[in-house]
């Protein structure tokens, strides 16, 4: 029997393109769809190695394109968005028309089809809400619409709302998924995300930079975890109409996270607090604690973590480190460079055996 084919849009990117290797691996027809901004291709090396794997550039704010991807699909997971804090500051009006306008052109064309829709959305939705754990009824709590920060909370509601607003009035079979804190192999620091910032940071021995006073505290899921979650959603009948909070309970503040990583990482870094002016320039605002309550995930599919915090940063360390070797390795025509990694600054500085910055 022929297997669904799933359309990923962002299938190039950190949590998209987990998902697709797990769909590929389910032998799941996949045909992304990303403008390659924030994704990687690098990210589906093994995934175009695949006779049922197919990878177009191109963009979700193209509605031709999409109307011809979706049609050939069965289902689709939207994934495709401008994330991280540091690009929603530095260019919010792109972010938020792609946040907008393409998911409007990605449900449009999935109810013109009567296709699946799995909608990536955020705990940002909670915006400044630190009450906790939050649920998926819980208030949104936002600040001036003249600071840019809000703009991606509003721009992933309008996301939310316009899928529900297809379901009650056309029937769009629509689901919706709020990610909390998301991290694992392939996640980039370049855009704010802190756990490989502070991995890299580490295992380079340069300060880590806490913005604000680090007392903000937050939870951190494996993507391999987000990604079990999804695979149960897509499979479920019964989550359509629904909304879910996908995260983990285990509660951290930032600088008890950077201590964490130093001393996994093996560094010598010390902690360097900045102000969030310093950090984002003036007027940025930021929630205290974020904690979801994933209870109704737990109901619907009997899903739960199976990987805890000490997994993400032995992760994230392992990748931080492998990254550094390979970058010193090539500045020094080492070929252990592509050897596999180790965990630790010093494991890095014994691989390479000379001098280096880390």
């Amino acid at each position: 029997m022929e297997r669904q084919k799933y359309l990923v849009t962002g299938g190039a990117g950190f949590i998209g393109s987990h998902l697709v290797d797990a769909l590929l691996a389910r032998g799941e027809p996949v045909v992304v769809l990303d403008d390659l901004s924030t994704g990687r291709l690098e990210n589906l090396a093994a995934a175009r190695e695949r006779g049922d794997f197919r990878f177009v550039q191109g963009s979700v704010l193209d509605a031709s394109l999409v109307d011809e991807l979706m049609r050939e699909c069965g289902s689709v997971v939207h994934l495709a968005a401008a994330v991280g804090v540091k690009l929603i500051v530095e260019r919010p009006l792109n972010s938020f028309t792609v946040n907008t306008k393409g998911t409007e052109t990605v449900i449009e064309s999935a109810h013109r089809h009567d296709r699946r829709v799995i909608l990536a959305s955020t705990s940002e939705i909670y915006g400044k809400n630190s009450r906790g754990p939050l649920t998926e009824a819980s208030d949104r709590i936002l600040g001036s619409p003249s600071v840019p920060r809000w703009s991606y909370s509003t721009a992933k509601a309008v996301d939310e709302i316009l899928a529900e607003l297809y379901r009650r009035e056309y029937g769009l079979r629509a689901t919706v998924v709020r990610f909390f804190n998301t991290v694992g192999p392939r996640q980039s620091p370049a855009y704010g995300m802190v756990i490989p910032r502070f991995a890299r940071q580490a295992v380079r021995g340069e300060p880590l930079t806490v913005y604000g006073t680090g007392r903000q505290s937050r939870c951190f899921l494996h993507v391999a975890d987000v990604v079990e979650a999804l695979l149960a959603l897509i499979d479920l009948p019964g989550a359509v109409g629904e909304t879910f909070n996908i995260g983990s309970d285990e509660e951290i503040t930032i600088l008890d996270l950077a201590e964490r990583i130093i001393a996994r990482a093996g560094s010598t870094s010390s902690v360097r607090l900045l102000t969030y002016n310093e950090a984002y320039g003036p007027g940025f605002e930021d929630m205290e604690r974020r904690v979801p309550d994933t209870a109704k995930l737990r109901a619907f599919t009997g899903w739960r973590p199976r990987r805890d915090l000490d997994d993400v940063l032995a992760d994230a360390v392992a990748d931080a480190v492998a990254e550094a070797r390979a970058e010193l390795g090539r500045q020094a025509g080492d070929p252990v460079a592509e050897a596999p990694a180790q965990q630790g600054a010093t494991a890095v500085r014994t691989v390479l055996a000379g001098p280096c910055s880390v």
